[in-house]
């Protein structure tokens, strides 16, 4: 099966002609969704099809690319099954990368790590027992400029399609943000801006919050300020310790990154100015 995604300026005859288009090129329907976003005027779709007869996508995709002109369509087509290659980047908190290796081990993500970038060399072990590269970027304020040109390095050989900040505790450059727009998926606490610095569980106790959460967002030259993909909380007291806040809190950054790098591998989700729509 495949996945088809496009996005143009809505209008009517879009969700025929695209059914059209399948069912002359001998493909079937799996799988379809869409969204008119009235604000900007943008129609957006994802289909899962099939083809019925051998090499029936490719005429289908042939077919589709002067549709696609037509309807001046942003599209692309990928075999659903196809594991999306990533780079995993960390810092010395394991938690999310853990996470990660043990969904892609149990096969509930469809991924293929390509490889664990640090600044530290905390977690080489974790990551080699697992059989996988590891990338030891240590890195400074005066080696910063030189330090991103090795993880450009790193992900232009190994191909990645993604990059997958599992707490990975550097800020990265804003020419690095530009030139992977959409490919760098970051996770942090939801106490941003609110409680920013090394101990927010701590500053989250002393002020007595009421709800702990995390966020996965695409990184930004804004610092956490990126579309958001996905997000989740847990409802606390008064009673909750600064130690038990932040394993709560781990675990809830763990599974909201988990889901977004789903929804990315699924090809679910377009990036839509500031924020996202996801199908």
């Amino acid at each position: 099966m495949f996945v088809l995604r496009l996005h143009c300026e809505d209008k009517p005859g879009i969700v025929a002609a695209v059914a059209t288009a399948l069912a002359n090129a001998d493909c079937n329907f799996e799988e379809a969704s869409q969204f008119n976003d009235p604000l900007s005027g943008r129609f957006f779709m994802r289909v899962v099809f099939s083809p019925c007869t051998e090499g029936a996508e490719v005429a289908f995709q042939d077919r589709f690319a002067a549709l696609a002109e037509d309807f001046v369509m942003r599209w692309g087509i990928r075999p659903q099954d196809q594991p999306l290659k990533t780079l995993l980047m960390v810092s010395k908190t394991d938690h999310c990368l853990n996470d990660i290796l043990y969904r892609v081990r149990t096969k509930q993500l469809n991924i293929e790590v390509v490889g664990v970038a640090s600044n530290h060399d905390t977690n080489r072990e974790l990551v080699e027992a697992r059989g996988y590269e590891f990338h030891h970027l240590p890195i400074t304020a005066e080696t910063k400029a030189a330090q991103e040109h090795k993880v450009r390095d790193v992900i232009e050989k190994s191909g990645a399609e993604l990059i997958v900040l599992a707490r990975y505790m550097q800020v990265l450059s804003e020419d690095m943000c530009e030139d992977y727009k959409g490919k760098v998926i970051n996770i942090h606490h939801s106490f941003l801006p609110g409680f920013k610095g090394a101990k927010p569980y701590h500053q989250a106790y002393e002020r007595g919050v009421k709800i702990i959460g995390a966020t996965a967002h695409f990184a930004t030259s804004d610092l956490d300020e990126g579309p958001i993909i996905e997000q989740d909380v847990k409802r606390i007291d008064h009673a909750f310790s600064p130690k038990k806040l932040q394993a709560i809190g781990r675990d809830i950054e763990a599974r909201v990154l988990a889901r977004s790098i789903e929804l990315y591998a699924e090809q679910r989700i377009f990036l839509h100015g500031r924020r996202t729509i996801i199908l």
